[in-house]
């Protein structure tokens, strides 16, 4: 079973470490600048493999460079692949890890909000795919995951709030009495040291129920179709959003679906909307025919039928809802109107 460990300061114990022959550390141009440092004396002996930040570099070619320098270092099955990064290194590492000789053993520290109040936690693994986010990847957890608080201290303003649209989702699928605490705050002002734990503790208890998303895993998902369908459209634009941007703008357009299925109420989506839009602000969003044929691509879909998880009510969630074009096309114009 994986472990999940939160602390403040980063502290890595060398018994983790020494049944390996070999310990790996990857980073990108921003964690071996801020987080390496908090860590490297506390590895031992180890090799850095590096690659480039960005959504726009969780592609095949990345994994393929970290495949050959895994390679190269001569890596065996017995090494371990530390990660350091957000979601983005953290999906496509442990997905490196996860294939490489047909596994090895990685550790994840999470080094934004969204990667350790969501991605890090579960186990899914991958990679996007031209437009497709996370079109290949597969299901295996990380040996550990360490979650050192410290890390947060190191974001950009824009990345921590990028990760709090996780921790609304958290709230609004499981948790009405949260809701209520973060959206009579801003920003600035939520209480992370609650929060963290808070979304860790949830997450890790529905996935440890359903790790492969046969059902109540599904809930997790709520914003993630539409929003990964935006995050897909901008992705090679000139202006690309931000996984948790992506989302917010998806949880608002999801939120309307709901409503407009009588599974939210009228007064609660403009609460969801109003907190949302408060922190996000719009997105300019593509034409329907464009957002639904990303949408058609969907991992969660079946057969020719697209399907969302959605609120019911503030606390709890549905999954598998079949949705039309006409109610994608009907959320969209809410979302224009804000």
């Amino acid at each position: 079973m994986s472990l999940v460990k939160i602390q403040s300061r980063p502290a890595i114990t060398a018994a983790l470490l020494k049944r390996y022959t070999k310990v790996g550390v990857l980073v990108d141009e921003n964690t071996e600048r801020h987080c390496y440092p908090q860590i490297k004396e506390k590895l031992g002996a180890h090799s850095v493999i590096r690659v480039a930040s960005g959504e726009q570099h969780k592609t095949l070619n990345t994994c393929a460079s970290i495949w050959d320098q895994l390679t190269q270092l001569k890596f065996d099955r017995h090494s371990v692949l530390i990660i350091v990064g957000g979601g983005v290194l953290g999906d496509m590492g442990g997905f490196c890890a996860a294939t490489y000789k047909r596994g090895i053993d990685f550790i994840l520290l999470p080094t934004t909000l969204l990667a350790q109040v969501d991605s890090s936690i579960g186990g899914k693994l991958g990679i996007d795919f031209g437009t497709y986010k996370n079109h290949i990847g597969v299901f295996q957890q990380p040996v550990a995951t360490l979650i050192f608080t410290d890390f947060l201290e190191t974001l950009p303003r824009r990345e921590l709030r990028s990760g709090f649209a996780e921790v609304i989702k958290h709230c609004l699928i499981s948790d009405k009495r949260m809701w209520n605490v973060i959206r009579k705050k801003t920003l600035d002002q939520q209480p992370w040291t609650t929060l963290v734990p808070h979304s860790v503790t949830f997450k890790d208890r529905v996935t440890k129920k359903d790790p492969k998303e046969k059902g109540l895993r599904k809930i997790l998902n709520f914003g993630h179709s539409i929003g990964h369908a935006l995050e897909g459209h901008y992705l090679h634009s000139t202006s690309p959003l931000l996984h948790g941007e992506a989302i917010a703008a998806g949880m608002i357009l999801e939120a309307a679906v709901a409503a407009r299925k009588k599974l939210i109420q009228q007064p609660e989506l403009a609460e969801i909307a109003r907190f949302i839009h408060s922190i996000y602000g719009k997105i300019n969003l593509p034409d329907m025919e464009v957002l639904v044929s990303i949408m058609a691509q969907d991992k969660k879909n079946k057969g020719n039928k697209i399907l969302l998880a959605l609120p019911k009510g503030i606390g709890k969630a549905v999954w598998d809802v079949p949705v039309s074009e006409t109610e994608v096309r009907h959320a969209m114009e809410f979302y224009q109107s804000l």
